[in-house]
């Protein structure tokens, strides 16, 4: 699949391809013998699209649950593919990205450059280059049309419907989830914005030697090209077939990264896919791909502080009325599921240590996906729309817990609560 394409950027060209896909609404397929043919279709399809096309692919290739339940081992094979090996732009098209927004030559710019990407994804595609310094990086560079691509999908309420059903929202809010959807997505297309994330998620973890950052040089970033220093590491894939305590290890650095960002510093990155991920010795994780990227308002940032406190301690009393006041839910059948749900969520931290399995993990995205189905027959005063943030928060989880139960080991992860969040709440304020 890592071939040079253009990108579709017409927006009734897109439905079409979407159409064949078979993922035009709630990511359905119409199904072969065993799935396999038309799993390798999708992938190639949504990966010749990129774009928001391209991320729901990702998310199917690691969200548990997400794919057809009969055939997921083949969705997942064939669109794995789509977390670094998506179609490549030509190099022509991304030299010419390149110059214009360093406003320089190519090779003036770099004192090396590779032509042929290390990996490429659903919006940009990395190349390994050298400074004029000799400091080895990775250069991030945007597929030239993904921009117009991107703008063509969030036209369109039918795309929409599918990434908004992948991330576990279908009936509640609709207006409220694509406005969000088109926010967070249009942000990733700055990488001037993702640059500054990543700075600040770099100074966020400084002080743990386990959680690693790249560095990255404003000099050679601009708005489509960002560059980081290069990082050599170990893949997910091997990264599942490590002894025992290396995947211990690196799932209580993942632990950390992730819940020290949201209680603490009251942000999170949203694209948790495992290709972001390389890993190290000693428990080292390097994180990549911070161009989605959402903040918790204080509030549900106090909120999710006592729940995990409640959780750590085994408080089931504490926790119920907490949940409830982070749905935001009125009384009925929709408040009851909407808990449970939240509940579901904080079970690792309940029964720590907690082996987060994959049966786990695509329970997550079932029991969901099952309450915005449920919530169809509900009448309206029944059903409370899903609060602003909630959507992207839904999808960190289900992405975050699948990549925990692909490593597949036993942790306190209560006790990796307590090495960072703070016993009360006066730096929140109010």
């Amino acid at each position: 699949m890592a071939e040079d394409k253009k990108i579709p950027t017409g927006r009734i060209g897109r439905l079409a391809r979407l159409a064949v896909a078979g993922v035009r609404t709630g990511a359905s397929v119409v199904l072969d013998r065993d799935g396999s043919a038309t799993a390798r279709a999708a992938a190639e399809a949504l990966g010749n699209l990129r774009g928001v096309a391209a991320k729901v692919g990702q998310m199917m290739s690691y969200v548990d649950g997400m794919a057809p339940a009969a055939h997921a081992q083949h969705y997942e094979s064939a669109m794995k593919v789509l977390r670094a090996a998506a179609p490549q732009s030509p190099f022509d098209d991304v030299k010419r990205v390149l110059e214009e927004d360093l406003r320089q030559p190519l090779d003036r710019a770099f004192a090396e450059f590779d032509r042929q990407p290390l990996a490429s994804a659903s919006i940009g595609q990395v190349h390994r280059a050298r400074l004029p310094n000799g400091l080895e990086v990775a250069v991030k560079v945007q597929h030239p049309g993904v921009a117009q691509a991107m703008e063509a999908d969030l036209a369109s309420t039918g795309v929409l419907e599918v990434l908004a059903g992948a991330m576990g929202g279908k009936r509640v809010n609709s207006a409220g989830m694509f406005e969000e959807l088109r926010t967070r997505l249009r942000e990733e297309l700055d990488y001037h914005r993702e640059a500054n994330h990543q700075t600040r998620f770099a100074a966020i973890h400084q002080g743990d030697a386990r959680v690693v950052v790249p560095a990255v040089h404003h000099s050679h970033s601009a708005a489509r090209v960002l560059t980081s220093t290069f990082v050599r590491g170990v893949g997910f894939e091997e990264a599942c077939g490590a002894p025992l305590e290396d995947r211990q290890a690196w799932a209580r650095t993942l632990w950390r990264y992730v819940f020290r960002g949201n209680l603490v510093h009251g942000i999170f990155n949203a694209d948790p896919h495992s290709g972001n991920y390389l890993f190290h010795d000693d428990g080292r994780v390097t994180f990549l791909d911070f161009g989605c990227v959402q903040p918790i308002s204080p509030a549900r940032v106090r909120l999710s502080r006592m729940m995990h406190r409640a959780g750590g301690a085994r408080d089931e009393s504490a926790f119920a009325p907490l949940a409830r006041d982070y749905a935001g839910t009125r009384p009925g059948r929709y408040d009851v599921m909407a808990t449970q749900f939240i509940r579901l969520c904080f079970e690792p931290v309940f029964g720590s240590p907690f082996h987060i399995t994959r049966d786990y993990s695509g329970r997550l995205f079932t029991t969901l996906t099952g309450m915005a189905n449920a919530s169809r027959t509900m009448a309206d005063h029944e059903v409370t729309p899903m609060p602003d943030g909630v959507l992207f928060l839904n999808r960190m989880n289900f992405g975050f817990y699948s990549v925990l139960a692909r490593l597949n080991v036993v942790v306190d992860y209560a006790a990796e609560d307590r090495t960072f969040l703070p016993g009360d709440d006066s730096d929140l304020g109010g």
